[in-house]
């Protein structure tokens, strides 16, 4: 009877964790403790951070540490349009959360990513390896905001508030961008000169002999390339029922023609 019991328990425990590890799927929104809100459209922790999926097929998704999440709420109705006016300067409005900015994570890093032809999961990847989507993260040099952009080089791209998440993803695409160009897009030492500085690599010839412009590097590289695996494991698993539906109708087909 002991043993009956103790192997329910263990079973019970099995599938409590098991349920646990499923992810959660929900139209809803991630409120980090910095204030910053993430729509997704369904979500799953994976080690000590929560992935993200904003949009429905789960190609694109952001990690964020979920030590950073303060709750999850349901996501409120979109209108027909994204926008719901203008501000007194000219700068669109969008829906957003009461007590908090009317700023949507996805919308800046496609609407940036589109601007500029990067790919928004590039940029998301940059904005983790950066600041973990911190909109208030400043390092020890002076770096600022989501893309940590240094005050000198947001002078020159002519942000006027490093804090504003809108204004600091706009232009630290915009500076990607523009050392993409610059180094011919070769993205390794685009990136290189996005954390250490254009002069440094050039001094170089390359990637400089610094740790952390290395271990910076190798990081948003592997966490871009791991969103591009996942894409083409979705992409596949879409069209193995398409080939399975195919065989079928032709074999049946073929079964029709030999009666």
């Amino acid at each position: 009877m002991r043993r009956s019991w103790s192997f329910r328990l263990r079973s019970a425990a099995v599938a409590i964790i098991a349920v646990a590890a499923l992810p959660c799927f929900a139209a809803e929104v991630a409120v980090l403790r910095n204030g910053f809100s993430i729509r997704y459209e369904r979500r799953e922790v994976v080690g000590d951070v929560t992935r993200l999926y904003v949009n429905a097929d789960g190609s694109s998704y952001v990690d964020v540490p979920t030590a950073e999440i303060e709750h999850f709420e349901a996501a409120p109705e979109l209108p027909a349009s994204s926008f719901l006016g203008t501000t007194n300067d000219g700068r669109s409005e969008r829906p957003g959360f009461p007590g908090r900015p009317n700023t949507d994570l996805g919308e800046v890093v496609n609407e940036a990513s589109g601007r500029y032809r990067l790919d928004p999961d590039l940029v998301n990847s940059v904005i983790k390896a950066e600041s973990g989507f911190n909109v208030r993260a400043v390092s020890p040099k002076g770096a600022q905001g989501l893309m940590q952009l240094m005050p000198g080089t947001a002078s020159q791209l002519g942000v006027p508030n490093v804090f504003d998440p809108q204004a600091n993803v706009e232009a630290g695409t915009k500076y990607l961008r523009e050392l993409l160009e610059r180094y011919n897009f070769d993205l390794v030492k685009a990136l290189a000169a996005y954390n250490a500085g254009p002069q440094r690599v050039e001094q170089f010839g390359g990637v400089p002999p610094y740790y952390e412009t290395r271990a910076y590097v190798a990081r948003v590289v592997r966490d871009f390339n791991k969103k591009k695996v996942a894409q083409k494991a979705t992409s596949a698993q879409k069209r193995v029922p398409a080939s399975a539906e195919k065989t079928a109708a032709a074999n049946k087909t073929g079964s029709n023609s030999e009666r």
